[in-house]
Parts: structure tokens; sequence; C-alpha cells
């Protein structure tokens, strides 16, 4: 039987052939994000640059009793000064991941996504939150329940090839997604079962690669063979996915938390798109959780280094 966090543990395993990867803190000004960041580094991780206002980082760093003395500070004034200059570091090359410190998400988001001085690229930005289910035999991503409130079918398409590239660069060889819905049959009218198949057919020209689709299918088929068998669903996917791409952010976000709080399971979290991997962690998160968050960011840049960059928007 398989251990709790095995999958974490072999994730994080991944990267020990990897040099630490520079990684711009947003604002790390208390303690649970600095607390992050050094754990990540203990383990070899990433290698951080702490970004804020360096009185501030250090009294947290006091406070909790952490030594940060090895590690490179960048003055910044506040908050949006601290995500500005976070972004700047990536700009630079000096920096190949970015990390949330403690100021709000939509601060490190908006300096990001700046057409002039952000890291744009040709794709819409989206959230993959990595799952590790007690009794899955994989890790499961859920997209988007973070980013993307109401994505439109041309937004998804970039969704799921967001998370497809994760999941390769997570070490899946063979990578089935599941477009959720409420059910698992086109029904005019219901929209998020047409966008499903029209995913699917998109995927059968081309359009999306890299991994096998099928939908429209309920979570319940999405991921249990004996609910696919008993719906007389023939698929690949269906009762074996390891994505989940969900209608619209409030579904997400709602089965996100549903796997987290019941059925006890940790959620990694990765924003792709940007020119960088960026990764969000909340206080909630456990330290096992946090590490992954920080193994996904490391292979997903080390992949990218090995390919041609997005090209720019």
């Amino acid at each position: 039987m398989e251990q709790a966090h095995e999958k974490y543990d072999r994730l994080i395993a991944r990267c020990k052939s990897i040099p630490p990867t520079p990684t711009a803190v947003a604002h790390p000004c208390d303690e649970s994000s600095l607390r992050g960041a050094i754990d990540a580094s203990r383990v070899g991780l990433i290698a951080p640059i702490l970004v804020g206002p360096s009185a501030r980082i250090r009294e947290a760093a006091s406070k909790s009793g952490l030594d940060i003395s090895r590690f490179r500070m960048v003055e910044a004034a506040y908050s949006q000064d601290s995500a500005a200059k976070a972004v700047e570091l990536v700009r630079n090359a000096e920096a190949e991941a970015l990390m949330k410190g403690s100021l709000h998400t939509d601060e490190l988001m908006g300096a990001i996504v700046k057409r002039e001085t952000g890291l744009r690229t040709a794709r819409r930005i989206s959230h993959c939150f990595v799952m590790e289910v007690p009794g899955y035999p994989e890790p499961l991503i859920v997209t988007d329940a973070a980013v993307n409130i109401a994505p439109t079918l041309k937004d998804k398409v970039d969704i799921v090839q967001n998370a497809i590239d994760l999941m390769r660069d997570l070490g899946a060889t063979e990578i089935r997604v599941a477009i959720l819905s409420a059910m698992e049959t086109v029904n005019p009218d219901v929209p998020s079962t047409l966008e499903a198949a029209a995913l699917c057919k998109m995927a059968d020209r081309g359009q999306i690669t890299g991994g096998i689709l099928d939908g429209p299918l309920a979570f319940d088929n999405a991921v249990d063979v004996e609910a696919a068998r008993i719906k007389g669903i023939k698929s690949e996917v269906a009762g074996r996915a390891q994505i989940l791409v969900v209608p619209d952010l409030e579904a997400g976000n709602m089965l996100a938390k549903n796997l987290s709080f019941l059925a006890k399971a940790d959620s990694a979290g990765l924003v792709l798109g940007a020119r960088v991997p960026i990764i969000l962690t909340s206080r909630a998160d456990s330290v096992r959780a946090r590490l992954a968050s920080c193994a996904a960011a490391v292979l997903y840049a080390a992949a990218r280094r090995k390919t041609a960059a997005l090209p720019a928007a």
C-alpha cells in the first residue's frame, strides 16, 4: 500500500540532480513565506532571492528565529514594488522562478501581466493544483481553480495545454485529460458540455498536443473505473484521469477544497503560462505541499531550459 506523501516524495526526489533554481521571493515579510523559502532551500530545490523591505524581512526572520543571512536580498519599498522588482529579476535572467510572499496574489499577478514590463507570453496564464489524493494512484492536476474566473473556449485551450506541459515535466508519459461537466453527454443546454466536445476535437486536429482528452465527463466517471463501467463509457481517460479541467473557477475551487478537506488531499500550487513558473502557497499548506509546489516549479523550469521559451506576447 502506498505510504502517505509518497507521490510528493517522488516528485521532490526527481529534483535532486537539478541545481537549486534561482527564485525571486516577492515580499516575504512574515514567518510563513520566509519559512517556505528556507525549507525549499534547505532541501536544495531553490536558491531564494528575498525581494522586499529589508528591515521588515529581517524583523520577521528575527521574531521567528530564522537565519536568512546566506540569502541575497533586493531592497523594495512596499508590496507592489516588491512584485515589480521580483519580475525585473526574471526579465534580467537573474531568477528562473517566482514565489509569492506575504503580498496579495493580485499584486504579484498585476506585475506579471503588465504588457511592457511583465512576463506575458502568447499563452493564457492559468493555475494548476497538483494534488496528492489518498487512495488515488497518481498526482492529480485540477485546473483552473485560482486565476481564470469564467474562461472562454479559447482560454481553455491554453489552460489545458499548460496542464499537459506541467504533467509531462512532472514525469508522466501518457497524459489523460478529463474535461469535466455535470454529465458525460453533450447537451446543447449545458455550455460546458459543448466546450468539452470542442476541446476534444481540437486535440484530434492537433490544436492541443501531448495528451489524450475526453469529455464531457462527470467527476465520478473521470476518476473511478467502476463508475465509468456502470455508465458504459469506454475511454482511455474515464476512470483514470490525471488532469481535471473544470468549467470555471467556482467549480474548480470547490472541487479542490473538497478534495483537501474531505479526502484529506495535499495541494501544491503553480501558475503557468508566464515566462517562468510562479509558486503560490498558502499559510494553510503543509510543509510537504510547499516543497511539492517548489519541486513542480523546478522541474518545469528545467524543462524550459531544454526547449525554446514560449513566444513573447
